[in-house]
């Protein structure tokens, strides 16, 4: 995704392990390289997985709504109507198919216990709740305080940069946008997203409609909605899936099983939690504060 008004930025770290002390790795690893008006774009999920707002899913014992959500509606109803109806891929059909019992109880019980079951409903990325690049069994949870942790990001890096820049926390799960409205299958705490749950998902695959990572918080940000949405999606454009954008790809690229992924494996991946955003020269800043 090209943009006339920003160039975008990776910036590579270690893989942020839980108790990870991440702001410091962000302070190192962008230091040098951030100027006044510049935006830190921050990936939600490596942000959970530092803080500990992980869940061991091996240790979480399933209930009967559980397991019919894994052997019926994941199995049944997305493997041989949803996934067909909303024209998913056919790998992605097949896996819904063969949806794996115990563990895919016990994640959808975590989704129940943690975003409820409306979204439990949905076929990944529950409320998001994820489990692409985590080690074992740990799925990653949405952060609840995510405008406090932004603004921590943003008044650590004045403090020891001096630098003035915006912060951005952004989750790979699109925003979908029909005209000036837009909905997300999870919270965001930006204004202008309405949290729809599943139904965003539906909507959006069914009418084809512009999708867009979706932006958790801001601070410090002078932009309109569609500006962050675009800038969202171009942070995330450029970052990569780090050891896969599924827990089935991740698998796959180390030969092992869905929960045999190592946090010494996933050590051994490129990983880009952060993209700076740099305004183009002769760009003039527009849109309110959120």
């Amino acid at each position: 995704m090209k943009s006339r008004k920003f160039k975008a930025k990776a910036i590579k770290t270690s893989y942020w392990r839980p108790n990870t002390n991440y702001i410091e790795d962000v302070i190192n690893s962008v230091e040098t390289k951030l100027k006044d008006g510049d935006i830190l774009v921050v990936s939600e999920k490596a942000i959970s997985v530092a803080l500990r707002n992980i869940v061991d899913e091996s240790k979480v014992k399933p209930g009967i709504l559980a397991y019919f959500l894994a052997l019926v509606w994941m199995r049944i109803v997305w493997g041989y109507f949803l996934g067909p109806i909303l024209r998913m891929k056919r790998e992605n059909i097949e896996r819904f198919r063969n949806y794996p019992i115990p563990e895919g109880a016990k994640h959808k019980q975590v989704c129940i216990n943690e975003v409820g079951l409306f979204s439990a409903l949905r076929h990944g990325s529950e409320g998001g709740i994820d489990g692409s690049n985590v080690a074992y069994s740990f799925v990653a949870l949405p952060l609840m305080q995510a405008k406090q942790i932004a603004e921590d990001i943003r008044t650590e890096i004045l403090k020891r940069t001096g630098k003035r820049v915006a912060v951005m926390i952004v989750d790979s799960d699109k925003t979908y946008s029909f005209g000036s409205y837009h909905m997300a299958p999870r919270r965001s705490f930006v204004e202008g997203i309405r949290d729809l749950g599943p139904i965003a998902y539906f909507l959006g695959r069914i009418f084809h409609l512009k999708r867009r990572s979706t932006p958790i918080a801001v601070c410090g940000l002078q932009a309109n909605i569609e500006e962050i949405l675009d800038m969202a999606e171009m942070a995330d454009k450029v970052r990569g899936h780090g050891a896969g954008p599924t827990v089935w790809d991740m698998a796959n690229r180390f030969d092992t099983s869905l929960t045999g992924v190592s946090w010494e494996m996933l050590e051994k991946v490129e990983h880009r939690p952060l993209v700076i955003l740099t305004k183009r020269k002769n760009v003039s800043e527009r849109g309110k504060k959120q």
